[in-house]
């Protein structure tokens, strides 16, 4: 199966290693998110995920059990595995996937294998969901694993969830930033078009938007685009850091109800932003490991 054969998927939510899951709410909460309470994965990482209307979120991930984390890599585990590569080549704190809803991983397993994308065996899990009021549920998931070995520093997976927690998540959905959901995911390469293959079968479309900048593809809620360098700095004034080949997922551009209401919070917090047209722009910083840009609606 290809991405001529497939439906066009959506976005799922996007992983964010961090050095530590303190620094990064500290971090989300002075930005404006909402964060939700502490959740341990069974193989030796933890998350705080904010989470938006319509199931995308981010999953800020760090290391909880460092031991647990390194046996289950040499068992095979390529969320751990792919996640330890990230934090050697990266740090700490950055951007290492892109994961896409699923409502079938084995199909998606198959089809990856076929493309000559799999980036290793499927993983299923369970881990307790929590929510600030206290309700309590456990979420299954099961996982497909695609990569490019000419990009080892990004990864992507599809999200089958087998079993979703009937807990009400609106308090988690609900930003001071009045941010709403996720418009486009960003990353960069210096020849875009080598990587065009990748782009359709993780957004499961043909359909490419090609331009001087690099290429675009419409997953079913988001879109997802590869830049040039060139591009980067052009339409948000930010440059890579270093000129390695492969694609470095960097930014992320959040659609929000109000841009002057989310910048004013922004501000009271002291982050510094500036502006590019009509996007306001929060660059990097320790817990916050990709490009933040927010667009009004």
């Amino acid at each position: 199966m290809n991405a001529s054969s497939q439906t066009t998927r959506p976005l799922d939510h996007l992983v964010l290693p961090v050095s530590d899951l303190a620094t990064a709410r500290s971090r989300y909460e002075a930005l404006g998110f909402t964060v939700a309470p502490r959740g341990e994965h069974p193989f030796g990482t933890e998350n705080a995920c904010v989470f938006f209307k319509g199931g995308t979120f981010l999953e800020p991930l760090a290391v909880a059990d460092r031991e647990v984390a390194e046996r289950e890599a040499r068992a095979g585990n390529v969320f751990v595995g792919r996640d330890q590569a990230y934090r050697f080549r990266r740090g700490q704190d950055g951007f290492s996937a892109i994961v896409m809803g699923s409502e079938d991983a084995d199909r998606d397993d198959a089809a990856f294998a076929e493309a000559g994308l799999s980036a290793g065996r499927m993983l299923s899990f369970s881990r307790k969901f929590k929510t600030p009021a206290g309700e309590e549920g456990e979420a299954a998931f099961k996982l497909s694993f695609a990569a490019d070995p000419r990009a080892p520093d990004a990864y992507f997976f599809t999200c089958q969830r087998i079993n979703v927690p009937a807990v009400d998540r609106t308090a988690l959905e609900s930003h001071a930033n009045g941010v709403v959901g996720m418009r486009e995911i960003i990353a960069v390469e210096e020849n875009p078009s080598d990587f065009q293959y990748l782009l359709q079968e993780i957004a499961g479309t043909r359909d490419i938007d090609a331009h001087s900048f690099g290429i675009s593809a419409d997953a079913a809620n988001a879109r997802l685009s590869i830049l040039t360098p060139a591009g980067l700095e052009a339409y948000f004034g930010a440059k890579v850091e270093g000129r390695e080949r492969g694609i470095h997922l960097t930014a992320i551009i959040f659609t929000v109800a109000d841009l002057s209401a989310c910048q004013a919070h922004i501000a009271r917090s002291g982050i510094a932003t500036r502006t590019s047209g009509n996007r306001l722009i929060v660059d990097r910083a320790a817990g916050q490991g990709a490009i933040f840009i927010f667009e009004e609606a």
